[in-house]
């Protein structure tokens, strides 16, 4: 594409189609406030996917700049190039293993109970949550637990109450591959919950409804959403006071008075 076509596609005339922008190298340097230099470099560090050829030209797209962008901003927030290009590897990994779709369920069969509102993030955004926490292990450990999903040049955060909820405990002084490392066993532990409750609903609530009436199963499954998160919350809260009553016993012991009751053998 020629600066006079990128022209004519940018110029918002009525009916015209709006092309992709298209850049020269160093029209794409100037756009991403870099030097052609540092474009060459970053091309030869492999942080940027190779451009289209057209002859001996080579056109870069605005998956180029976005990528340029992401590299200054991490670079700002004390990322090294080397980390960068970890995160941008296991970024791209994470594109062909999960994505957006995948992550929302998108094209399987609706039900009621989740409430979340997905988020989506570009990848300083996402390192604004949590800082130099953002690193190629708890990236991989977000994707294989299903937390986020790579859709174009962003994140999709699966919800903004666990996004915020982590971000805060990270804020807190918990690691990150702590509060993933949780996730990962929660997300075991909820399934456990969820089984028993779809076993209930199964053996004694379904076979009263008739499964070619979408609308009468999902009415009845709307129904008792809010008895299963209400039993689920109640035995939550329960647990929660008898285990870290527990913990601030052990805790107010001390390690001599623990050692003193539970001697090695």
């Amino acid at each position: 594409m020629t600066k006079a076509k990128a022209k004519a596609n940018e110029s918002g005339e009525p009916g015209a189609h709006r092309a992709p922008r298209e850049y020269r190298a160093a029209e794409l340097a100037e756009a991403a406030g870099i030097t052609p230099r540092t474009l060459r470099f970053y091309r030869e560090r492999k942080l940027l996917p190779p451009p289209r050829r057209e002859g001996r030209v080579a056109w870069y797209d605005e998956h180029h700049l976005a990528r340029l962008r992401t590299i200054a901003a991490l670079l700002a927030r004390g990322h090294t190039l080397g980390g960068i290009a970890d995160l941008l590897d296991a970024f791209e990994k994470g594109r062909d293993r999960h994505s957006a779709a995948e992550l929302l369920g998108l094209g399987d069969i609706t039900t009621p109970f989740a409430e979340e509102t997905p988020v989506r993030l570009t990848p300083e955004q996402l390192a604004d949550y949590f800082g130099g926490e953002v690193t190629v292990d708890n990236l991989a450990a977000s994707l294989d637990i299903g937390y986020v999903a790579i859709d174009g040049d962003e994140f999709v955060h699966v919800s903004r109450r666990l996004l915020e909820a982590s971000a805060e405990l990270v804020a807190k002084g918990v690691p990150l591959a702590e509060v993933l490392a949780a996730g990962r066993r929660l997300r075991d532990q909820t399934d456990a919950i969820a089984t028993t409750f779809a076993r209930l609903f199964r053996s004694h609530l379904l076979p009263g409804t008739d499964p070619a009436d979408p609308a009468a199963v999902t009415g009845l499954l709307e129904r008792v959403r809010p008895l299963a998160k209400s039993v689920v919350e109640a035995e939550l809260g329960l647990a929660l006071d008898r285990q870290v009553r527990a913990e601030l016993a052990e805790w107010g012991r001390g390690p001599e008075q623990a050692t003193q009751e539970n001697p090695a053998t």
